[in-house]
């Protein structure tokens, strides 16, 4: 079974998959091809908070905190979180490859169910683990919630029913990191419970994918672990910085949550008009089912309209694309380049 394809390349050494493909190249295309670009291949809030950001100078002067207890204490009041409940990782990424370091032994298996995304296939093979669509018997349940790349919301008590049904020694993984942008009542970061684990990021929400900043709830024991698994001081001061002021503005998302789903739907509206199927979405992205395959469309879109849109190839689904859901005058760009573009 196969998530975002995670490929398995050979050598002297062993086996080893090959890194995932992931959307926002924003940088690479505009060294490689052109300038002015518009992404639509990373899902990142188009209406963001507004959060006053100036790092102190002592930032680039002195080590961070390795233990960020400021940064814990923070997260903690907003999210009813005691600190020693709390890890911090360069990005959720980082999160989830230390969660599976600390939770999947060489041999177990960890259970996901495609197609979502493929860091979490990445993380248990890299840490010896197995990868399989049967929960029976594995280590670890993996969640996505809301889903990437299909924007499909698993709500809060079907969440709590799969908690409940774990096996003895079993453990639940949930990557929230889209649903501040999505709906928060979903959300199982307020769950105490030994078996279950909650990933969560800065980086969709406050637009900020230049500062790498993810962090996740779970039982203290396991918590400990992780944080003696993972690199010293891998939050950088900066992003410690932004992070801390981006705390103070959460319940600002509100606001972005209102406007991404009056986009949303004007933009699934007018991709119908032009006779696709989206599916339904309750994220700031859209996942597009096509009369043709991926990777002529997101070619003719780049080169001819300077479109960058999320070719959903490596999640297994060569006739489907993601597009973010942007400002209407993007929008627009966006629905104009696809009637132009589509057979």
């Amino acid at each position: 079974m196969e998530c975002q394809i995670c490929v398995i390349f050979v050598n002297m050494s062993g086996t080893y998959p090959r890194r995932i493909e992931h959307g926002g190249r924003l940088r690479w295309h505009r060294r490689h091809s052109r300038e002015n670009i518009l992404d639509f291949s990373a899902s990142i809030n188009p209406f963001p908070p507004h959060v006053p950001f100036s790092p102190p100078e002592e930032a680039i002067a002195s080590y961070p905190d390795d233990g960020y207890e400021t940064l814990k204490e923070a997260i903690g009041q907003v999210f009813h979180r005691d600190p020693a409940e709390i890890t911090v990782g360069n990005g959720s990424v980082e999160v989830i490859r230390a969660f599976c370091v600390a939770a999947i032994r060489p041999g177990e298996s960890g259970a996901i169910r495609p197609p979502t995304f493929g860091e979490y296939e990445m993380a248990v093979r890299l840490c010896g683990g197995r990868v399989t669509g049967d929960a029976a018997g594995a280590a670890v349940r993996f969640l996505c919630n809301p889903n990437n790349p299909d924007g499909a919301l698993t709500a809060r008590e079907a969440v709590l029913a799969i908690l409940d049904t774990l096996e003895p020694g079993q453990r639940l993984f949930i990557d929230e990191a889209f649903i501040e942008l999505a709906d928060p009542t979903a959300s199982v970061s307020d769950v105490r419970d030994p078996a279950l684990f909650v990933s969560r990021s800065i980086t969709k929400s406050f637009a900020v994918p230049g500062i790498r900043f993810g962090f996740g709830f779970g039982d203290p024991d396991l918590v400990a672990e992780i944080e003696a698994r993972r690199l010293p001081w891998t939050v950088n001061a900066y992003a410690e910085s932004f992070a801390l002021a981006a705390l103070d503005r959460y319940a600002d998302l509100g606001e972005s949550r209102r406007l991404i789903e009056i986009e949303r739907a004007w933009l699934a509206g007018r991709l119908r008009d032009l006779g696709l199927s989206p599916l339904p979405s309750t994220a700031n992205y859209i996942l597009v089912p096509l009369p043709c395959p991926a990777d002529g469309l997101t070619e003719r879109l780049l080169l001819s309209y300077g479109i960058l849109v999320r070719d959903c190839t490596s999640f297994g689904l060569p006739g489907m694309i993601r597009v973010a859901v942007r400002r209407r005058d993007e929008n627009m760009r966006l629905v104009e380049a696809l009637a132009a573009c589509l057979p």
